[in-house]
Formats: structure tokens, C-alpha cells, sequence
């Protein structure tokens, strides 16, 4: 018999005539009763506890490979790219080959003799002097004109060098002007050169004449080099038109 039924029982037993009220069993066992529900109380809500501990452990703890949560997934650690990878390229764990980078790399080897143009910077000599090209699918074109500078020891800096790169380098009349272009860490004169029997080359800029120095090519002297005194025009600044005239005046 239960707790709850002996109670009752009791309770039915004062309920008959000829029974008197004993409150003292009464008493004693509602006590139990209540006390019993207690303890069930208790430990429902210990055991409540216990299911939620497990379902926190459970969705903090998750094993490794399983799904985030929607709620919070997890931090991304993003590493910087190695040294000399730029962010976009790829950092797969393939060696990535050093950058090449030119270095003690020689001037171009001058044909013919180097032309002092009388400018200095500094203890270096401005000279001008031709060098060997080669521009794909013009076999005649082979020759270019560079302006650089010699240091007292010698060695020889090129800051510029301009080509034909169509027809004939060698073919009659002016052929590529060189223009400081400001990538030189010094001015560079204004420069090129004639093919022909010209004696006298003269610019013109802003409505005025600058008449050019001139020099013999060694290697072939129908080449004809010729610069501009930055004195007289300023380098970088563009000529309105050139002309060339022979030992008589005449214009070629």
C-alpha cells in the first residue's frame, strides 16, 4: 500500500461511527507524504540540471570535424603570405622562387668611339655613343643611340637610348630624338641623329633657333650625332621642328 493510500485509509477509518479521530497517525503520515514529495521535487530538478550541463558541454565541447554552429562559427586564423608573395598570389606549400633582380648587369658595349659632349654633372661626362639593338622583324634596324655618363674611373652609366624601330637605321635624314623623360637621376640633353652630308642642325622652339652640337660617328661618317646645350634648351622640353642644312647653306 502507498504512502497516499494508508493516508486515505486513515482518514476513512475516522470517517465511521463508531471511530474516533486519531490525529496523531493522521499527522504522521501527511508528514511523510509531504516529505516524500520533497525529495521528488529535488531531484526532478537536479536531474533538469543535469540534461542542460550535458547539452552545454556537448555544444561547446564539439568533436573535431563536426559542423559549427550557425550561431557562432568558429574564428578563421588567416596567416600573412610569405616574404616576397604578394596577398593574391597563392601561399601553397610549393617553394616560391626568389624574385630576379638584375644586378652588376654591364652597360651595352659601345660601337665606335664615345662622343664627349663637353656637359658635365658633377665629375661625370656627358658622352653619347651608339650601341647594337635588335627589334624583332626589322633586320635593318640594328643600331641605337644611347646618352650616358663616364666616371673619372672610367665606367660608363647609360640614362637613355633611343632606336629606330621600323625601316632602316642607316636611311637618309633625322631619325629618333631622344627627350629627358625625368627617369634619369640627371638632366639628359636633348639628342639624336642625321644620316647625310649635313654641317649644321637647327631646332626650333617657342619661335626661336637653337642650332645643336655636332659629331662624327667613327664607324661611318654620314652619321651625324648631334645634342643640344641644356643651356639653350631645356631638357624634356619638345621641339616645334628641326632642320638640317649642307656645307652650303642648303637645306637637306
Amino acid at each position: 500500500m502507498s504512502e497516499l493510500e494508508r493516508l486515505r485509509q486513515a482518514m476513512r477509518d475516522t470517517e465511521r461511527p463508531d471511530a474516533s479521530l486519531d490525529l496523531a497517525v493522521v499527522m504522521r503520515e501527511g508528514r511523510r507524504l509531504r516529505t516524500r514529495r520533497r525529495v521528488a521535487g529535488a531531484g526532478a530538478a537536479t536531474l533538469a540540471a543535469g540534461v542542460a550541463a550535458v547539452v552545454v558541454v556537448v555544444a561547446v565541447g564539439a568533436l573535431p570535424g563536426d559542423p559549427p554552429t550557425p550561431e557562432r562559427p568558429p574564428p578563421v586564423a588567416v596567416a600573412p603570405p610569405p616574404a616576397g608573395v604578394s596577398p593574391t598570389a597563392s601561399t601553397s606549400s610549393e617553394p616560391t622562387p626568389p624574385p630576379t633582380v638584375a644586378r652588376d648587369v654591364p652597360p651595352p658595349k659601345p660601337l665606335g668611339q664615345l662622343i664627349d659632349s663637353g656637359v658635365r654633372h658633377g665629375a661625370d661626362q656627358r658622352v653619347y655613343y651608339f650601341v647594337g639593338v635588335s627589334v624583332p622583324g626589322e633586320p635593318k634596324v640594328s643600331i641605337g643611340l644611347a646618352a650616358g655618363r663616364r666616371a673619372a674611373n672610367g665606367m660608363l652609366t647609360t640614362d637613355l637610348l633611343v632606336n629606330d624601330v621600323d625601316g632602316a637605321d642607316r636611311s637618309p635624314g633625322f631619325h629618333q630624338i631622344g627627350y629627358d623623360e625625368g627617369s634619369s637621376t640627371v638632366p639628359v640633353p636633348t639628342f639624336g641623329y642625321f644620316v647625310g652630308p649635313a654641317h649644321r642642325i637647327v631646332g626650333t622652339v617657342g619661335g626661336r633657333q637653337v642650332d645643336a652640337r655636332l659629331a662624327r660617328w667613327s664607324m661611318d661618317k654620314q652619321v651625324l650625332i648631334f645634342w643640344f646645350d641644356p643651356v639653350e634648351l631645356t631638357p624634356g622640353e619638345r621641339l616645334d621642328g628641326i632642320i638640317a642644312r649642307d656645307a652650303s647653306g642648303r637645306r637637306l
